[in-house]
């Protein structure tokens, strides 16, 4: 009888292990998952506010927008005067500084006013001394059933340096973006600098639309 009554009460105890270790791991499970919850809704929020802020300091040139609609001109968006961008004026690929235009729009143009842009020498120079954010958009296309292959290089002073590799057949355009955040001194002007292999890129040239320089300060 009190071998039978040991026995029970081993069983007992062995099935209350049992629920607590169920128990234990159901709660072990629970918390895995809020944890894993919380670090995927911070990277969500982290990736949203850097979306916004680039949004925030992305220009948008000959475009009305709300804040723009309002009169509201302290908005951090319409403060161009950190912003400059250009557009390739010149679909020519050869050995030569390379040629850009600023954008028209309304009663200003695409280059703030905290940056001197030399229409003539082709060069950009921010006038405020701090951290740019600097980039490079490029676009090719090979306007015969063949082309001759090789490497385009372009220099934008000694801050950055964007190379395509072009194929001898492309059926779309090929593109290269290439961007970087360099100090600048506020007293040095930038020039790109094109570099095309010996013999040049045969039936290839620059899409004067997408192709652009562009850079505004970070801090």
């Amino acid at each position: 009888m009190h071998k039978r009554m040991d026995v029970e009460s081993l069983q007992n105890v062995g099935r209350r292990r049992g629920r607590c270790m169920d128990v234990f791991l159901v709660m072990s499970i629970i918390f895995l998952f809020v944890a894993v919850a919380a670090v995927a809704a911070g990277g969500v929020m982290v990736v949203i506010e850097l979306r916004s802020k680039i949004e925030v300091m992305r220009p948008s040139f000959g475009h009305d927008t709300p804040a723009k609609q309002t009169g509201d001109t302290s908005a951090p968006a319409y403060k161009m005067q950190n912003f400059a961008s250009l557009d390739a004026n010149t679909s020519k690929l050869k050995n030569s500084t390379m040629q850009w235009a600023a954008v028209e729009y309304g009663e200003g143009n695409s280059v703030g006013s905290h940056f001197d842009f030399d229409s003539r020498h082709h060069s950009l120079k921010p006038k405020k001394e701090g951290h740019y954010f600097m980039y490079l958009d490029l676009v090719l296309t090979c306007t015969s059933y063949q082309c001759k292959a090789g490497v385009l290089t372009v220099s934008l002073g000694d801050k950055l340096t964007c190379s395509v590799q072009l194929p001898e057949e492309a059926e779309s355009p090929v593109s290269r973006k290439c961007w970087t955040v360099e100090r600048m001194d506020g007293q040095t002007p930038l020039v790109a600098q094109m570099t095309v292999p010996q013999g040049g890129l045969e039936n290839w040239k620059l899409e004067l639309k997408g192709s652009k320089l562009g850079m505004f300060l970070v801090d």
